[in-house]
């Protein structure tokens, strides 16, 4: 097990922690899901995505149900994506991925959650170089007729970079361009997605002491706390 097995362990016990903040960032995804490609799961690949997350999530199905109207409502505002970047304190990078329909208002936000932590915002492309964009697909075990070697080799020509499994499920990590195809030969494989993603991989980390630490999660939980973000990546080891 390689480099995006152990960045899932370090997360997996803060990400999608807060069960309100889950259900109104699975929200956004699906107004942008709707937006851009329709209402119909069925034809819209996006939409399926979000809502498979939603059910992982233990979303209501009337959320998602009364989600998905709102966002087939003409008059209802889509969301833009916006990655913010910058350092923490002691030299740590910093990524803030958001979905906002204020971006001035998210921009001032962003900025102050820098400013009160001994942080620095930084121009766009300053950090996003040292991680990784990377998809990433949950499926049922049950599903799956072989091993995790010979899977591996079925998705290689989609670049697979790893397949392991773990209590969650079968997980898949692969380069974020390949998402679409990914999605499409599971599907057709008849493999039950249980979620699917992305996600951003430092491609180094930094060791701290518990002092520094300690610094740096005063800003990631101030920006977590922030209702214009979806997630929140760092290069802190």
């Amino acid at each position: 097990m390689g480099r995006a097995f152990e960045f899932r362990k370090a997360r997996k016990m803060k990400r999608w922690s807060a069960m309100a903040k889950t259900f109104t960032r699975i929200g956004k995804d699906i107004v942008m899901a709707v937006k851009d490609g329709g209402a119909n799961p069925e034809t819209n690949a996006r939409l399926r995505s979000v809502i498979q997350n939603a059910k992982a999530a233990n979303m209501p199905l009337a959320n998602v149900e009364r989600a998905i109207k709102k966002a087939s409502d003409k008059s209802t505002a889509n969301f833009e994506e916006t990655l913010f970047e910058g350092y923490a304190a002691n030299g740590i990078a910093v990524l803030v991925e958001t979905a906002t329909d204020n971006n001035n208002r998210t921009v001032a936000d962003v900025r102050a959650a820098f400013s009160k932590c001994n942080g620095n915002m930084g121009n766009s492309g300053s950090v996003v170089f040292m991680f990784d964009h990377t998809c990433n697909f949950r499926i049922n075990p049950d599903g799956v007729k072989m091993d995790m070697e010979e899977l591996e080799l079925e998705l290689i020509e989609f670049d697979v970079e790893e397949v392991f499994e773990d209590e969650d499920g079968v997980l898949i990590y692969a380069p974020f361009e390949q998402f679409g195809a990914i999605q499409k030969y599971l599907e057709d494989a008849n493999m039950e997605i249980l979620s699917s993603g992305f996600e951003r991989i430092p491609t180094t980390t930094t060791p701290l002491n518990d002092e520094q630490k300690e610094d740096v999660e005063k800003l990631l939980e101030k920006l977590e706390e922030l209702d214009d973000v979806q997630q929140v990546y760092h290069s802190m080891e």
